[in-house]
C-alpha cells in the first residue's frame, strides 16, 4: 500500500505530548483509506488495534475478515457498497453446521460479506462497522462471531440468502440504526451457539435499537439469550416480526427487555421449513421464553392465519417447552388478526397482560 493510500492521523493527546516534549499518554492511530479498485482486506491486513479503514464512495467485489481489536471499518455511508464476487456462490453444507467454521477460515468461502471472528475463549473487543453497505450475498452480510462490545452501525445490509446481520456467542454487542431488507430468514438474528446445543447465554447488556427492518422473512430473531434490550425498531413488511425462541436447554431464554418499537403488517407469506410452519402476520412472539417484559409497543395490521399469526404472541417450543413469567403491558394494539393478543400457554405459566390497549385477545379477557 503506498502512502498515498494511507493518511496519518496522531490522536490529540499524542500531539500535545511530543509539543511538550513529553512521552505520548496514548498511541498513535491511523487511518487507512481505500479507494474504488483498491482492496479493502489488505487495509484491515495492514491496520492496528485503534486503526481505522475508511472505505470510499465505490463498489466493492469482496468479502473482509476483521481479526483485530479496536478496529473501526466505515464507509462513507450508502454509496460504499460490498458486493460479492462472480465466483461466490452458496455453500454445500447447511449454513446452521458451517456458521462458524467456515467463518473463521473463509468469509468469502462462506458465503459471507463482512466476517468479525474473535474466539470463545479470547473475544474481539471493541469493533466497530459502520456508514456502509453490504449487499447480495449467499448468506450472511455481516456476521460475527466471539466478540465483545461490537458495534455495527448505519449498515444497509439487502438481498442475503440467509441473514442479514448475524451475531452468535458475543457479549454487549450494540446494533443501531441499521436498514436490513430483503433476508431469506431474520434480517437480524442473534444466537449464544448455532452450532450446539445449550442454555441460554447472558449478553451482559446487548442493545438492538432504531434499526428499520422489511421484507425479511422474520425482521428480528433472538434466540437462545438472556440480558438484551429491543428498542424502538421499526418492523414492517415481513412474514413475521419478531421472534424470541427458546427450548429445552437451560437456562432458558428470556430476562429481556422488548420495548417502543413499531411492528406493523409483518403480512409478507413465507412457506413452512423443517423447524416452523408457514408464517403469515405474526407481530411478536415469544415461544420457549421467560422473564421477557414486553411494554409501550405499538402493534397494528398483523393478520394471517398461520398458527403464531397475531399481535402479541406466546407460543410453546416446538419441544413442547412454555413461555413463562413474561409480561406483556402497556402495548397499543389494533387490528391484528387472529388477535391482538395471543396467549397459547397455561393460565399456571404465569404469564401477566395488563394495560394493554386493544379490541381481541385469544383466549378473551386479556385486553
Amino acid at each position: 500500500m503506498t502512502k498515498r493510500h494511507i493518511t496519518y492521523l496522531a490522536c490529540s493527546s499524542a500531539l500535545v505530548g511530543a509539543l511538550l516534549g513529553a512521552t505520548p499518554a496514548a498511541a498513535v492511530h491511523r487511518v487507512h483509506v481505500v479507494h474504488p479498485g483498491e482492496s479493502i482486506q489488505k487495509a484491515v491486513n495492514a491496520a492496528r488495534p485503534g486503526d481505522t479503514v475508511l472505505v470510499l464512495p465505490g463498489t466493492y467485489h469482496e468479502s473482509v475478515t476483521v481479526k483485530t481489536p479496536g478496529l473501526t471499518l466505515r464507509g462513507v455511508g450508502r454509496r460504499t457498497v460490498i458486493e460479492p464476487t462472480a465466483q461466490q456462490t452458496v455453500p454445500s453444507v447447511p449454513a446452521s453446521k458451517t456458521s462458524s467454521r467456515r467463518a473463521s477460515v473463509s468469509c468469502s468461502d462462506g458465503g459471507n460479506g463482512i466476517c468479525v471472528v474473535g474466539s470463545k475463549d479470547v473475544p474481539l473487543g471493541d469493533v466497530t462497522v459502520s456508514h456502509l453497505t453490504v449487499r447480495g450475498f449467499p448468506r450472511i452480510g455481516l456476521f460475527s462471531m466471539g466478540t465483545d462490545h461490537l458495534t455495527v452501525e448505519r449498515v444497509t445490509a439487502e438481498d442475503t440468502g440467509q441473514w442479514g446481520i448475524a451475531q452468535e456467542h458475543s457479549t454487549r454487542g450494540v446494533f443501531r440504526e441499521n436498514t436490513i431488507r430483503g433476508s431469506g430468514d431474520a434480517g437480524l438474528f442473534l444466537a449464544n451457539n448455532v452450532k450446539a446445543e445449550e442454555g441460554a447465554s447472558d449478553t451482559g447488556g446487548t442493545v438492538i435499537e432504531r434499526n428499520r427492518l422489511q421484507d425479511n422473512r422474520i425482521g428480528i430473531t433472538v434466540r437462545r439469550l438472556r440480558n438484551l434490550t429491543v428498542a424502538r425498531n421499526a418492523i414492517t413488511g415481513n412474514c413475521a416480526g419478531m421472534f424470541v425462541v427458546g427450548d429445552e436447554n437451560e437456562p432458558k431464554a428470556g430476562a429481556l427487555t422488548i420495548s417502543d418499537n413499531r411492528v406493523e403488517k409483518n403480512n409478507k407469506y413465507c412457506e413452512k421449513t423443517a423447524r416452523l410452519p408457514f408464517l403469515q402476520g405474526s407481530g411478536i412472539v415469544l415461544t420457549g421464553a421467560e422473564q421477557t417484559l414486553v411494554t409501550r409497543n405499538l402493534v397494528t395490521g398483523n393478520s394471517g392465519t398461520s398458527p403464531l399469526s397475531g399481535g402479541v404472541v406466546l407460543f410453546k417450543s416446538l419441544v413442547g417447552v412454555t413461555s413463562e413469567r413474561n409480561r406483556i403491558t402497556g402495548n397499543q394494539l389494533q387490528d391484528n388478526t387472529p388477535a391482538d393478543l395471543v396467549n397459547q400457554e397455561a393460565a399456571t405459566s404465569g404469564n401477566v397482560f395488563d394495560g394493554n390497549t386493544c379490541r381481541a385477545s385469544k383466549p378473551a379477557g386479556l385486553c
